[in-house]
């Protein structure tokens, strides 16, 4: 019996967003960014050296069709990603009206956001009055820190020991639908922030703004602040079934690793493996071997963004690609003949482009165990009926 491995490599986006016009950083708008073919360029043209060097290699994934993905998304050839391609690939286009992950992960499960998310101004103060009230009531405190569009690395860096000496909480915004909660694990309280999330997360959710993010960190102001990987997001409940409450209900098991399970509430999902990234890996290694027939695998590889496409590390992100692309090729290895594994991503954060927020980017869809050659233009959402069809599982509308 067959089973499927959904895999999202987050922020790798492949360029050609048509309405890319439409979303910004900063007063520029996304028009012409391309996640990884700048990334290819760069390491081509000798400007990502830190750490590796040359050419981005990427034999793995181009060998699954990624370099086609690129070209029919947006229409830039990049000669080292040329292969014989041995597998489906295609180039999807988001319907939802956000660059963001909650907003990536829904469609791509098959449900595209059926309404506006709401987004903080760009200014100081950002957050409403009783919103705020709101933070510092549920918190315990006179009042909140940060209060403003901000870095979460840079945010505690600046606020760190005020925080530590206040004990009131840092709490910040980006241009996606969010809000940010820092906290010291020791002078607040890891449990003590995840509850203050919790309990301020039904406000914000009411205003449609798509998650509460729990940002814990550690460390002092003489050797630095220094987030840690014990992140947790509170994000509002999907509001009809996706393809895990399908497969579920078709009687299959539903495994999360990464952050799968606090983008989709717990909807749908069986057990959670958490991590970074080099222990999610061994974790879908280990599923590989575990995972019952009828399952659905769907795991998320949040560093490419977090770590290096925000900071604008295009060294670091190249050095994750090539990571990635040898791991997951031992992992293709071990598949079942009767196994399908997809390979996307839900958004683009190309790390040569301006500010420090998400790009609106198509995505690559690079199928193995299933639809061989070209799958064209697609959406997000066709890609929850790739895996759906291959379960032989009812979507659900």
């Amino acid at each position: 019996m067959a089973r499927a491995f959904l895999v999202v490599m987050d922020s790798v986006g492949i360029g050609g967003a048509p309405d890319a016009d439409q979303f910004f950083n900063g007063d520029q708008p996304d028009t012409g960014a391309n996640t990884l073919g700048h990334i290819a360029q760069a390491c081509a043209a000798g400007r990502a050296e830190d750490g590796r060097s040359g050419p981005l290699q990427l034999p793995v994934l181009s060998a699954l069709g990624l370099g086609a993905a690129v070209k029919l998304a947006s229409g830039l050839d990049l000669p080292d990603l040329h292969a014989e391609i041995k597998g489906g690939w295609g180039a999807a286009t988001e319907v939802s009206r956000g660059k963001d992950t909650p907003s990536g992960h829904w469609e791509l499960a098959g449900l595209p956001v059926p309404w506006d998310w709401h987004y903080f101004p760009d200014e100081t103060p950002a957050f409403p009055d009783h919103v705020s009230a709101h933070l510092a009531e549920m918190a315990g405190t006179e009042g909140i820190l940060g209060n403003c569009h901000a870095s979460g690395t840079a945010v505690i860096a600046d606020l760190g020991a005020e925080h530590c000496k206040t004990g009131w909480p840092i709490c910040y915004t980006s241009a996606d639908s969010v809000l940010q909660i820092a906290a010291h694990e020791d002078h607040f309280g890891l449990e003590r922030l995840l509850d203050l999330c919790r309990a301020v997360a039904p406000l914000l959710h009411e205003m449609k703004v798509g998650r509460v993010i729990a940002r814990p960190f550690v460390g002092d102001a003489t050797s630095g602040f220094e987030r840690t990987a014990n992140r947790r997001d509170f994000a509002i409940v999907p509001p009809k079934p996706v393809l895990t409450n399908w497969v579920q209900d078709a009687g299959g098991k539903v495994y999360g690793i990464g952050k799968i399970g606090d983008i989709f509430s717990m909807q749908g999902i069986d057990e959670v493996r958490k991590g970074r990234d080099a222990a999610l890996m061994e974790h879908l290694s280990d599923l590989i071997d575990e995972a019952e027939d009828g399952s659905v695998t769907f795991a998320n590889f949040v560093e490419f963004d977090s770590e290096y496409g925000h900071r604008r590390d295009v060294s670091g992100y190249a050095r994750a690609l090539e990571w990635f692309d040898r791991e997951i090729g031992q992992i293709i290895a071990r598949l079942r003949p009767t196994d399908l594994m997809v390979l996307t991503a839900d958004h683009g954060n190309d790390p040569t482009w301006i500010g420090t927020d998400h790009t609106r980017e198509r995505v690559p869809v690079l199928v193995t165990g299933g639809a061989q050659g070209p799958l064209g233009q697609i959406g997000f959402a066709d890609v929850a009926q790739l895996v759906a069809g291959h379960l032989g599982v009812a979507a659900q509308t």
